[in-house]
């Protein structure tokens, strides 16, 4: 059952879900807003190429969103943090301190952790990072996450050539263990923090063969409680330098169950200190302040005869400082004064704490409290410092995630209203559409010669086709023609001698009959379906001289280069989809077909019931092969007879449908009502296709524009006020 701090942590965590929600729609917001300004300023360089004009030019010039761009980075960053702060399931408390001030003393007494956790007041003992989270409910174990290949070459090795100036970074592994270690550079040779750094290297590269193998192992590597020092400390509990595991760690997680049951959701991370001669342990100490601490101690080991606040304090705090801009240190820092007794090697130490603390505020370390209390003892440990800690956030922590947030939501409220200046300037850096342009009259009478020359074009062509929409259509009458040409050459009648076999192999003449009538019947109507492509091509014929007529008196041969029912095909597509009526008409004409099977075909089939067992000529009780093949070239003549009557009765068919079509497409594209407006309104998106001599450059001109203000738009919409509001 969560009781005191347990039940409040657990009730702050769950109010932060929420919040990372909205911190990730923000964030994703953000960056579709970075992405529409990011087209904005490439087409905005395109532009000022592509025209003439120098007062546009001029204003396209003043559009600066390089700083925008840049802010917008910086604020993914500080949305980045802000969402792992509120997304994390503990609270999480940052021991900060150099080597031998007792910081992981401390840790040994809040954790309940031992050996796990190696002390010493001579140098570093800690070799990586570790978070030691409270779990009550399982035995301490812990989980390793080792470098890849690659990750340790480039975040560890290579910032050394780097800084030292050692030469060619080795591309792979192999050559940096292959090779001698390059000398100290000669500029650094009488510097002793160049020197140092350089021996902490030289630790990589002399016992390289005793950790490189763990840069293959997978991650999380599961480790028992008793395993955890060899992979994340320098040395043995006796002090002797053994382990050399660690130079090949990520990060270390450590599971225990805590002293203090009352703590709840927290984790202890164990941060890098400043003093070591490790190249980016500032970095990385303001990496893991900035996103995964939610409270910070600096442990401090005053020391006799005297102790005062030295340089390096001084620039830890200040590194610490520069991690979280958007929430003072001040708000989420503690002091923890690691005091002594006189039973320890530096004897009683509380008036050196006592002189630091009252020396803290002149050396400019501002903090919630400074506590102090002996950090080898657990229970005064946890109850003069977790406690105080943990009271200090379950009282706070909203506030302190509340201000935090404000402080981005007015960075980005800031951002804002610098982008829609951007956007402003950019809206009318192609001038005013409202005013009126030079093209405007040129385009109504090139459009009013248009209209009346496709008018007369289309009536003409509709007229031509209802004189003839009651003739026979010359194409489709060919097709006839020659499918009944087939059908009396290649009968698929058999032969006397064929009749005996098939009559032999079913011993009856009846079945070899009935097996040839509908044998016959599929050969003869297998010949008409060749009338299909008659009727389209036909009908494609008709397609043909409309668009013709749209190609050379409506000039849309600009648009396209392809032909019949393509070219009405791409027309329609081109049309924008709010000219209805106009789109209409050109996919009523494109769409339309004619077929065989539509409309022949079951005109056909009735005729060939001649050639059906039960429907025909029955043979006598004693028939022969002479009696089967004489019916069956009567019955075969006969069908096709019939056939060939009915398709004459149909060669008027296509031409009433063509007529019938190319009305249709003419009320709809001319006659219908509005539909002249819409050809204006087409006809001047596409003038500088259209008359490109005409409006070449005029046309371009508005092109431009057009496309100009549609990606502002984008970006106008993508920067809304509500969408980046926390």
């Amino acid at each position: 059952m969560a009781t005191g701090k347990t039940s409040k942590i657990t009730d702050i965590l769950e109010k932060r879900r929420p919040l990372a929600s909205k911190v990730a729609e923000v964030e994703s917001n953000l960056k579709t807003l970075a992405l529409a300004l990011q087209d904005l300023d490439k087409y905005r360089g395109q532009l000022t190429s592509k025209i003439d004009d120098l007062e546009s030019i001029g204003r396209l010039q003043e559009i600066n969103l390089t700083a925008i761009q840049s802010s917008i980075n910086d604020e993914l960053g500080a949305l980045g943090k802000l969402k792992n702060r509120f997304s994390r399931n503990t609270l999480n408390i940052g021991v900060i301190g150099r080597a031998g001030q007792g910081k992981s003393r401390l840790l040994q007494s809040l954790s309940g952790l031992s050996d796990e956790i190696p002390t010493g007041d001579r140098s570093h003992c800690t070799g990586v990072r570790s978070t030691i989270h409270h779990n009550p409910s399982v035995e301490t174990y812990g989980e390793i996450w080792f470098h890849s290949e690659r990750s340790f070459l480039n975040e560890v090795i290579n910032p050394y050539y780097e800084k030292l100036r050692l030469g060619v970074k080795p591309f792979v592994l192999e050559e940096f263990s292959r090779n001698p270690l390059p000398p100290l550079h000669q500029d650094f040779s009488e510097q002793a923090e160049y020197g140092a750094m350089y021996e902490h290297f030289r630790k990589y590269h002399t016992n390289f063969n005793k950790y490189k193998h763990l840069l293959k192992e997978a991650s999380p590597h599961r480790i028992s409680k008793e395993q955890i020092r060899e992979y994340v400390a320098q040395d043995a509990p006796d002090g002797q330098r053994v382990f050399f595991n660690y130079l090949a760690v990520q990060e270390a997680k450590i599971v225990c169950s805590f002293p203090n049951t009352d703590v709840g959701q927290i984790t202890l991370i164990d941060m890098p200190g400043l003093g070591d001669t490790g190249l980016g342990d500032a970095e990385r100490l303001i990496q893991i302040l900035g996103q995964d601490v939610d409270i910070a101690l600096f442990v401090r080991m005053p020391r006799p005869p005297r102790d005062y606040w030295a340089d390096v304090d001084v620039k830890l705090y200040d590194t610490a400082r520069s991690a979280l801009i958007d929430l003072p240190i001040n708000l989420w820092s503690f002091v923890v004064l690691n005091k002594t007794d006189v039973t320890s090697r530096m004897g009683d130490n509380l008036v050196y704490c006592e002189d630091l603390d009252s020396s803290r505020e002149a050396s400019h370390i501002k903090v919630v409290d400074c506590i102090t209390a002996n950090c080898a003892d657990r229970q005064e440990a946890n109850q003069k410092i977790l406690d105080r800690v943990l009271d200090y956030l379950t009282l706070n922590i909203t506030d302190l995630d509340k201000q935090y947030t404000s402080a981005c939501q007015e960075r980005l409220t800031r951002l804002h209203s610098a982008t829609k200046l951007e956007i402003d300037k950019a809206k009318t850096a192609l001038g005013h559409s409202t005013q009126r342009d030079s093209w405007f009259p040129v385009f109504v009478n090139l459009f009013d010669q248009l209209w009346g020359d496709l008018t007369v074009g289309l009536e003409g062509l509709l007229r031509e086709l209802r004189y003839q929409r009651d003739a026979q259509d010359i194409d489709f009458k060919n097709q006839v023609n020659a499918a009944v040409q087939r059908c009396k050459e290649d009968t698929g009648i058999p032969s006397v001698a064929d009749i005996k076999a098939l009559r032999d192999k079913e011993a009856a003449y009846g079945i070899a009959y009935n097996k040839y009538l509908h044998e016959i019947r599929a050969h003869l109507s297998q010949h008409f379906l060749s009338l299909d492509d008659g009727l389209k091509q036909s009908l494609e014929g008709i397609k043909s001289q409309v668009v013709d007529i749209l190609s050379k008196q409506g000039k849309l041969s600009a648009l396209t280069d392809n032909q019949g029912s393509e070219f009405l095909s791409d027309i329609e597509n081109i049309l924008p989809v709010d000219l209805v009526g106009l789109k209409l008409g050109f996919n009523i004409l494109a769409s339309f077909n004619l077929s065989y099977r539509g409309l022949i075909q079951h005109r056909i089939r009735k005729h060939l019931d001649r050639l059906t067992p039960d429907e025909t000529i029955h043979l006598s009780k004693s028939p022969s092969a002479q009696e089967i093949l004489d019916i069956l070239k009567t019955l075969q003549s006969e069908a096709l007879y019939e056939c060939e009557l009915a398709l004459e009765e149909l060669l008027c068919e296509p031409s009433q449908a063509a007529y019938a079509i190319v009305e249709e497409f003419v009320d709809r594209v001319l006659r219908a009502k509005d539909v002249k407006n819409e050809w204006l309104i087409f006809l001047q998106e596409v003038r500088s296709d259209i008359w490109a001599a005409e409006f070449e450059k005029l046309g371009e001109n508005s092109r431009l524009r057009r496309e100009w203000l549609t990606v502002v738009e984008q970006a106008s919409s993508a920067s809304q006020d509500d969408l980046i509001k926390l």
